[in-house]
């Protein structure tokens, strides 16, 4: 699969089909988006936000949460904030999220059935990694979209004039809800 995509980027970029997306580094609403890495949402979330190339910067993860507030997505933020001008952050969840539920006991198992050796688990737990915690998924998505939402805006680094607010996506209809 991977030499399609290769022999695609090939033949985009012999034919220019790069052209209709310039634009600068610099989101021109000057919005981030904090959402989940969800493959229904890769066309979904931009359709049913309006957004295209050049609004705003998306960052994904699983599940669309910070679970750290020293982990990339926070980086990512204050990145955005301090260096591209971002002024408010949109923390989107959205319904049926893998994520929730998500089990690291199971996670675990499924590691060491793809031959990931006890040794290095048993490494990561001696260097104090709680495994988990970290690869534990959260069972009520409005709450963990909550919890990032209030995450961000209490962040030390993160300046009090930013607008940060939570939103669920229905990942069928593109529907936006508003947390309170």
């Amino acid at each position: 699969m991977i030499d399609e995509i290769l022999s695609h980027n090939r033949d985009f970029v012999a034919s220019r089909g790069y052209e209709r997306f310039r634009t600068s580094k610099y989101p021109d609403k000057k919005i981030a988006i904090v959402t989940c890495m969800d493959t229904r949402l890769v066309e979904l979330l931009p359709a049913a936000l309006g957004i295209r190339n050049g609004d705003v910067k998306i960052i994904k993860n699983a599940g669309g949460t910070i679970t750290n507030p020293f982990d990339s997505t926070m980086r990512s933020l204050l990145v955005a904030v301090y260096e591209l001008g971002v002024n408010e952050i949109m923390v989107i969840g959205h319904t049926g999220c893998g994520v929730q539920g998500m089990n690291s006991a199971e996670m675990l198992s499924l590691m060491r059935e793809r031959g990931v050796d006890e040794e290095h688990i048993s490494l990561m737990r001696h260097c104090g990694i709680d495994l988990d915690g970290w690869l534990h998924g959260f069972e009520d998505t409005d709450e963990a979209v909550r919890e990032t939402v209030d995450l961000i805006s209490h962040h030390p680094l993160m300046p009090g004039d930013v607008r940060t607010a939570g939103y669920i996506l229905d990942s069928e209809t593109g529907a936006l809800r508003a947390l309170e």
